[in-house]
């Protein structure tokens, strides 16, 4: 099967009127149809940011400045700005990590849904309406008809997820970025709206990339991880391969700072749900190491690692990590 979404060596910088920095160093993924693929990391390691070039949405001062982003074949970094609000909505959506500031407060429910399809699909108001209205029926919205009259404010924060969840789908674009969708919302709304995506998901065939820092919300949705640090990839392959065998440090170290529910005589060891940490902080932008990114906050990091840029190993065919220890660390 052939990716929908190929990013291939990305770099994303940022002109700070004192530098030029790269924010993104070489990112490449995959996105395939009717598969999740889950972006992980702490914040401020490029995240959000490979998400809004993949968009074409880089705020002012940022640029692509080098690889390619490809949907369905077509280069996104070339394209004319007309032809990229086409497929911006209407191939490709992003549902925003906070909806009230995503949403626009002077408009309705039903112009901010009926609007995307008129523009996108050429539909008369008539049309957009009952397109907006089953797309409220569609994620789930009680009283769907009477919401379409509600303004933003009159939502409640899941109402609104959904909300954002519906103009996203609204065109049935072939990816849809969801960056941190349910940051915010309490667990039992968290669970319908994963719910509600992979259901939507075996419908449409839709490919979803995840962004996330919640390693429970990667095992719940994710078909493929990619773990960022820094503005790299340094550690991709399939969830269950991630999860259970992590290759790069920096991995094994965010699992270890995940809770875990200890039962039973494991519950009354003295470090029974103990949590990990990672020593340090990543390192702010124009100051990466110039070696490996994480050996300052690695206690595996040798002379090796503070000299010499780590290389791609691969685990098998699917499974690779940017570290001079990845083998020592997968098979450990």
């Amino acid at each position: 099967m052939d990716p929908i979404l190929s990013v291939r060596d990305l770099v994303v910088e940022v002109d700070t009127g004192s530098a030029v920095h790269k924010v993104i160093d070489g990112v490449s993924l995959d996105l395939y149809p009717g598969k999740t693929l889950g972006v992980v990391g702490e914040s401020g390691c490029g995240k959000s940011m490979t998400a809004l070039a993949t968009m074409g949405l880089l705020p002012d001062r940022f640029r692509v400045a080098g690889g390619s982003i490809q949907l369905a074949g077509e280069e996104m970094t070339t394209v004319k700005p007309s032809r990229l609000r086409q497929l911006r909505g209407n191939a490709i959506s992003m549902i925003f990590q906070e909806p009230m500031t995503s949403l626009n407060p002077l408009l309705t429910v039903e112009r901010q849904i009926a609007e995307v399809v008129e523009l996108h699909q050429q539909k008369s108001r008539a049309e957009a309406r009952d397109i907006a209205l089953e797309m409220l029926r569609a994620v789930q919205i009680p009283s769907p008809e009477a919401r379409l009259a509600a303004y933003p404010h009159e939502l409640s924060g899941g109402m609104r997820q959904r909300v954002m969840i519906a103009i996203a789908l609204a065109c049935r674009p072939k990816v849809i970025i969801a960056d941190e969708p349910t940051t915010a919302l309490d667990v039992t709304v968290q669970a319908q709206i994963f719910r509600l995506l992979r259901d939507l998901q075996m419908d449409t065939e839709t490919a979803i990339m995840l962004i996330t820092h919640d390693l429970g919300a990667v095992a719940e949705m994710a078909d493929e991880v990619a773990v960022f640090y820094a503005g790299r990839s340094i550690e991709t392959g399939p969830v269950a391969q991630i999860l259970d065998t992590p290759a790069h440090p920096y991995t094994r170290g965010l699992m270890s700072c995940t809770p875990r529910l200890k039962l039973g005589a494991q519950a009354r060891e003295p470090d029974a749900g103990a949590l990990g940490e990672i020593p340090g902080m990543v390192p702010p932008l124009g100051r990466f190491p110039k070696a490996c990114r994480f050996a300052p906050r690695c206690a595996l990091a040798d002379a090796r690692c503070t000299h010499d840029a780590p290389p791609k190993v691969a685990l098998n065919d699917a499974h690779a990590a940017l570290c001079w220890h990845a083998k020592e660390e997968a098979f450990a």
